[in-house]
């Protein structure tokens, strides 16, 4: 039976919590460190949080259904679960839980097992995903990052949405005065309204360039807008395809309410080298937007990126911090996700592995119409590489097969080469849906078998592709 008074106890924690976040944010606006525009915003995504947090709550279910063990409180600085067991009475914006969820729409559901002694099955990967559902973002940092980082970014647009517009203007010749008055009260004052302070500094009668900048300008996002964390959730997969999946799910399910999809899985490129995904959708009603963070991660890879956020989130304390211990910081970092990267990829090829002698079992068996005997592979999509570069590869795969380069050890019967290729094809999906690229010429897996062969000769030819 649900303790009345603890109920109580949480609503009035959280109504304490509301008034004290209104007011800091109002003392904000009073100091002129946040312009009322931002302060508007702020005030409804930090109004009513019980509510707010049902929502989160109420969309998590939509997306899962019903968790499949008990909820566990969540210890963020140590990356761990609080061994108590919680009700939803004592859920609540202010703390962090972690719960675990069946994905029922797991495209690779029960696919990667061994058979252990005693006949018993031990699951490689699992349909069972970790969610993490994050605490309302303190509001002190929620100023900050919108006063700091989306600030400098949001002003670093306007200059540069000026500069590209007045250059081919009868005001060109001016454009770099101009652009010094802009950028200084910027500077002077916290300014989301970025036409009036440019059409200020402009001296102008010509109505076209007025009108060109104005709708420019209008298009940049302002500062607060950028602020879409304040709810957050990670899902934790063991495969990046059951990751995918989900964020296709959640795209059919809520159309209309995806104010940003990102996926930087395959991403070589980022300079901290995070390989994840993420979704934003807005849960609010009424015209109020109100967005909700949701980010996917693979578990192996998780530790690795936890240990990332921790490290930048010391230098983040330490004011005294300067370039050169972020560098190397970045360096230190880059080298955590490195680690990470082979560490799902080793997984990967455990799978890879798994998978090998029963894809075989499965053609050899299968109608001949391409009816499989088990499902298990995601389609491919131009999310995963560009079509040109899956083709390029599944043709080199067919060359291989028909040079015997690769070949179907053991078989459970003879094969021909038609079905060989099949069998190797249906493997290249595999990985290349699955496992992670990267531009690390002096590694690759650990493995002298078949498919740690096939492997390898998958990623290289991944690497050939990215680099050209």
């Amino acid at each position: 039976m649900t303790n009345p008074t603890r109920v109580q106890d949480v609503f009035e924690m959280t109504r304490q919590s509301d008034k004290n976040n209104l007011a800091l944010i109002e003392k904000a606006y009073k100091s002129k460190r946040i312009d009322k525009p931002t302060k508007d915003y702020l005030m409804v995504l930090y109004s009513d949080s019980m509510d707010l947090f049902r929502e989160v709550f109420l969309h998590i279910g939509q997306c899962f259904g019903a968790p499949k063990a008990a909820v566990k409180p969540y210890d963020y600085l140590t990356d761990s679960i609080i061994d108590k067991t919680i009700t939803i009475s004592d859920i609540n914006p202010l703390s962090m839980y972690l719960v675990n969820h069946r994905f029922d729409m797991d495209p690779m559901r029960n696919q990667f097992f061994a058979s252990t002694k005693g006949h018993k099955i031990d699951l490689a990967v699992s349909s069972i995903v970790s969610v993490i559902v994050g605490a309302q973002k303190k509001v002190t940092r929620a100023i900050d990052k919108i006063t700091g980082k989306y600030y400098d970014k949001y002003v670093t647009e306007v200059l540069e949405t000026v500069h590209k517009l007045l250059m081919n203007t009868e005001l060109a010749g001016d454009a770099q005065h101009i652009m010094d008055d802009v950028h200084e009260a910027f500077s002077n004052s916290f300014i989301t309204d970025a036409a009036s302070t440019v059409l200020c500094a402009i001296d102008t009668d010509n109505k076209q360039i007025v009108a060109d900048l104005v709708r420019a300008l209008d298009n940049i996002r302002p500062p607060y807008a950028r602020l879409r964390d304040v709810w957050r959730v990670k899902c934790l997969f063991d495969l990046v395809p059951q990751a995918r999946t989900f964020l296709e799910r959640i795209c059919e399910m809520w159309p209309g309410k995806i104010l940003l999809r990102k996926d930087s899985f395959f991403d070589i490129q980022n300079p901290r080298g995070y390989r994840d995904a993420k979704i934003v959708l807005d849960i609010g009603h009424d015209g109020k937007i109100i967005p909700m963070e949701i980010i996917c991660q693979v578990r192996t890879f998780f530790e690795y990126e936890h240990k990332t956020h921790l490290a930048y989130e010391n230098v983040r304390i330490d004011d005294n911090n300067d370039s050169k211990t972020s560098d190397l910081l970045d360096t230190r970092t880059e080298s955590m996700h490195i680690e990470g990267v082979k560490k799902y990829n080793e997984m990967i090829l455990e799978c890879l592995e798994s998978l090998f002698d029963r894809i075989g079992w499965n053609i050899l068996y299968g109608k001949g119409d391409d009816t499989l005997l088990f499902e298990g592979f995601p389609r491919m999509s131009t999310i995963y590489h560009p079509q040109k570069v899956s083709d390029a590869i599944f043709a080199k795969v067919s060359r291989a097969v028909e040079n015997e380069i690769f070949f179907v050890p053991n078989a459970p019967a003879k094969l021909t080469k038609e079905q060989q290729v099949l069998i190797f094809r249906w493997m290249a999906k595999f990985v290349l849906v699955s496992a992670l690229p990267y531009t690390y010429p002096n590694w690759s897996v650990p493995s002298d078998n078949m498919p740690g062969k096939f492997f390898k000769f998958i990623m290289k030819e991944l690497q050939r592709y990215y680099k050209k």
